[in-house]
């Protein structure tokens, strides 16, 4: 259900149009929602049936131009009600943490190198994160929605931090196993 909601969110920000969200969603909202484009365009057109946005209306009428959208009151109704209620955590589902937890039973064969892979993408995030924080959120730039926007932000630097630390030590551990190279 969150989709929608992120669609929101970002239409709120700025009217779009499709192809403008989608560029924003993969440049911003994407690093903790994702979706395809073909799942954006597709709520874009429920969330106007549903009367939440609706279409802008072109400065000149042409053949094939691109749909702009804004958020209508039932759609800024609906997402303040949705950030009003409560959701539990969804529980963590990990593939490498599995894999691990079945490493300790069929052995650790090829474990070593996916977890170099590992350290490197999360690294790369962190890196990607760290840039996003001193390109947009400079000192001094306090304003409470952009004080909201850098909590985001400083959940995905966090969690990047969290992975690099627990892989370089994952791979230490693994390193003193006995059998392991």
């Amino acid at each position: 259900m969150s989709l929608p909601h992120a669609i929101l969110t970002a239409l709120l920000e700025k009217p779009s149009s499709g192809l403008e969200l989608t560029r924003r969603f993969d440049k911003s909202i994407a690093y903790f929602w994702s979706a395809t484009h073909q799942q954006i365009y597709r709520e874009l057109g429920r969330l106007e049936a549903e009367g939440h946005i609706r279409t802008l209306p072109a400065e000149q009428p042409a053949r094939g131009q691109k749909k702009s959208y804004e958020v209508l009151p039932a759609g800024r109704a609906e997402l303040a009600r949705w950030t009003a209620t409560a959701q539990d955590p969804k529980p963590q589902r990990d593939v490498l943490l599995l894999r691990l937890r079945a490493a300790a039973v069929v052995g650790t064969a090829g474990l070593e190198a996916d977890l170099r892979r590992h350290l490197e993408l999360h690294q790369r995030q962190l890196a990607e994160y760290e840039e996003i924080q001193q390109r947009d959120f400079p000192p001094g730039k306090d304003a409470p929605e952009d004080r909201l926007r850098h909590l985001v932000l400083r959940a995905g630097l966090d969690l990047e931090t969290f992975w690099t630390q627990w892989l370089t030590h994952a791979l230490e551990e693994l390193g003193e196993l006995p059998g392991t190279p």
